[in-house]
Formats: C-alpha cells, structure tokens, sequence
C-alpha cells in the first residue's frame, strides 16, 4: 500500500467535516433548549405572568377592582383613575407614574406614599423591572 492509498479522499474529508458541524449546531440547539428549560417563557410574556400572579388579586389592566385598573397607569398621574375611591394618602400625592416611581412603588408601597392601603410588595428587583416593562408596554409606552 503506498501513502496515498492511506489517506481519506477529499470526499470523506468533507462529508466528516459536514457529520462534524451538524452534530455541533444540534448539539448547540439542545443545549440551548435545555438552559431555557421546560416550562420556560419569552421575556416579553414573564411581565404579563408575573403581573397576573403578584398584581391580579387586586388589579386589571381594564377593569377597577380592589386597586384601579393599570392599563394606561405608566405615565398617569398617580390617583387619577376617574370613578376609583382612592386613599386620601394617594389623593394627596402628585406624581407621574414612570419607572423610578413604579419600582419605588413595587418594593414598598408605604415609603413612597405613606399611609396608603396597598399593603403588598414585590421583593425581587429582577420581577419588579419585568412587572414595570409589562405595565410601560400595555400603556403604549
């Protein structure tokens, strides 16, 4: 057998070249799929999920329930939902809902406005941002 019969054809080089890449873009794919998990959601939709599960017992987006609804809260003035019965604490502020706001609003309600009936927080910054992204989105912002 001389040297060139022992050496792969450039045909098999590239055919096991080819082997080589797809196994690496599958593999790359799966392990993606793995990270995000089963279950695992869009970061558009975890705002909305979050905001149904720590918000929904008290709020909508459209309908006033035990707080007002918070479509269109993300740059309202705070208490200005016509019809709702306010606190006179939240009566009395004057301020624009936006991020700094929200997020002081999120972590704890009484230090921004105290004396007023919300009685919840959201601890996590990283679940307060993904609330106050899905709150600025669903008022056009």
């Amino acid at each position: 057998m001389n040297a060139e019969t022992k050496r792969p054809s450039m045909a098999a080089f590239l055919a096991a070249s080819f082997v080589v890449m797809v196994s690496l873009i599958a593999f790359s794919a799966l392990n993606s799929a793995a990270q995000s998990g089963p279950g695992s959601v869009p970061e558009t939709d975890r705002g909305k999920q979050l905001f149904d599960r720590r918000c929904g017992g008290c709020h909508s987006l459209d309908q006033d329930q035990t707080g007002p609804h918070l479509r269109n809260v993300y740059g309202r003035k705070v208490g200005s939902v016509p019809g709702f019965k306010y606190s006179a604490a939240v009566n009395s502020a004057s301020f624009t809902w936006d991020d700094t706001t929200l997020d002081k609003w999120l972590t704890d309600p009484e230090s921004l406005i105290p004396g007023n009936e919300m009685d919840f927080s959201v601890p996590k910054a990283e679940e307060r941002a993904a609330i106050i992204r899905f709150l600025r989105l669903s008022s056009g912002k």
